[in-house]
């Protein structure tokens, strides 16, 4: 029996979907702890590409149960159009399960957000205006909508009448919009009840039965450690944790139930959004890497901001999630460079730093301090094993390994699920790892 957290490790989109399908073979369970529809994940089986927002990457084994738990917030329109969409590829959702205790987001969230967002101007953080951050600050102020209230047809109508009254206010006098209208809201989301209710569960207890019945329980973010709201690159971060902390809120369980945790990182860095990002390249291969990594949102589209490994924020994130080992992905966007540079310290201020700040301001004037690594020049895509590896790209990922003070466990290399070295199992292998001087 394992009980694994996977996080991303840099700022979001490192390729955690795929790694969590893959960890997925192995789990009896999958739960999302945190995080809204503002996130995605892109699993390629076969020919076949599933782009997921809400439902854990597990959904494509038909017997793995999935779990959305209480940490995360849940559009129900978007969830129900991720499950019609799932059922016409032939993916059944019956063994899905929604935490009562989740909050919803509502319009108002929505129009909330993006009204904010354009407010801010140059100011701006980069949200994807989907009313995450909206539903959590509700959350918060404990006026919030819950699965719960949405299966009771009259507390839901009197808690909304109330909730937009308020917002109303806020949207007329603040932002000079149209008020929305409260019946029209609540009819809407009675249907919406009707279709979620069979999944709706205790998800506490029920994560909690699983662990009694030693079953494998895999444990999956969105975002990344950087985007964490108390450990992140604030303001510019989500309105979540998703560290491997926020595992054990969102989802109800003790941080004595935890055997592993699995961090995520690109063998570069990218950002989406606004703030620092001290190894982006504004030059010919920072939009080479964007190119060959296809480097756009698996949510809203937008471009992805490119640069090289940053082994800074590396290193943070071991310790803020006290990874076990890593999964490296994308390796094989690397294949065509000459050289490869990598982050091992920054410039601050005219001193060599090699910890993460935690003052944004000073992170923006945070200057990366690069070792330069030889490219290998050959594809890995069609690598099997650690040993069909370039030898240059080995040594690469030691470099990483060492730089991070963590074992590497899996090499990803494409993203079909074949394009994957497994160096130990990540899951039931000791804890070690191959790639590691």
């Amino acid at each position: 029996m394992a009980n694994v957290i996977v996080i991303g490790a840099q700022w979001g989109d490192e390729g955690k979907g795929k790694i969590t399908d893959l960890l997925s073979r192995s789990a009896d369970v999958v739960v999302r702890y945190q995080g809204g529809n503002n996130a995605g994940h892109t699993v390629v089986v076969g020919d076949r590409t599933f782009k997921l927002h809400l439902i854990p990457s597990g959904i494509l084994y038909p017997k793995t149960e999935c779990i959305i738990a209480s940490g995360t917030v849940i559009d129900p329109q978007v969830l129900l159009e991720e499950v019609d969409r799932l059922r016409t590829l032939g993916i059944s959702t019956d063994n899905l399960f929604i935490a009562e205790t989740a909050h919803v987001t509502m319009p108002y969230h929505r129009v909330l957000d993006q009204a904010s967002e354009e407010q801010r101007a140059e100011h701006k953080i980069g949200t994807t205006g989907r009313g995450i951050g909206p539903t959590y600050a509700d959350k918060s102020e404990r006026v919030g909508i819950r699965i719960i209230d949405l299966m009771d047809e009259k507390r839901l109508a009197k808690k909304l009448r109330w909730a937009i009254e308020q917002k109303n206010i806020v949207l007329q006098k603040l932002y000079n919009l149209e008020p929305l209208d409260a019946e029209a809201i609540i009819e809407e989301y009675r249907g919406y009840a009707d279709r979620l209710r069979p999944h709706v569960v205790d998800a506490s207890l029920k994560i909690d039965d699983a662990i009694r019945e030693r079953r494998n329980i895999l444990f999956e973010g969105a975002q990344g450690t950087l985007l964490d709201l108390d450990h992140g690159t604030y303001p510019y971060v989500t309105s979540s944790n998703p560290v491997a902390g926020g595992a054990c809120i969102g989802a109800g369980v003790g941080p004595t139930c935890i055997d592993r945790v699995i961090g995520v990182a690109k063998a570069y860095t990218t950002r989406v959004g606004e703030g620092p990002f001290p190894t982006e390249l504004h030059d010919e291969i920072g939009a080479q890497i964007g190119d060959r990594g296809a480097e756009f949102g698996t949510t809203t589209g937008r471009k992805r901001r490119c640069g090289w490994f940053d082994g800074v924020i590396g290193r943070y994130a071991v310790r803020i999630n006290g990874l076990d080992c890593l999964a490296v992905t994308k390796l094989d966007v690397l294949d065509d460079l000459d050289e490869i540079k990598v982050c091992t310290a920054y410039e601050l201020d005219g001193k060599v730093v090699r910890d993460f700040p935690s003052d944004a301001r000073a992170f923006g004037r945070a200057i990366p301090i690069y070792e330069t690594l030889p490219g290998w020049k050959q594809s890995t895509s069609e690598c099997k094993t650690v040993e069909e590896l370039p030898q240059a790209a080995k040594e690469y990922l030691k470099f990483l390994a060492d730089l991070t003070g963590t074992p590497i466990a899996i090499i990803s290399l494409g993203a079909s699920r074949g394009q994957t070295i497994i160096v130990e199992d990540p899951i039931h292998g000791p804890k070690r790892g191959l790639l590691r001087a």
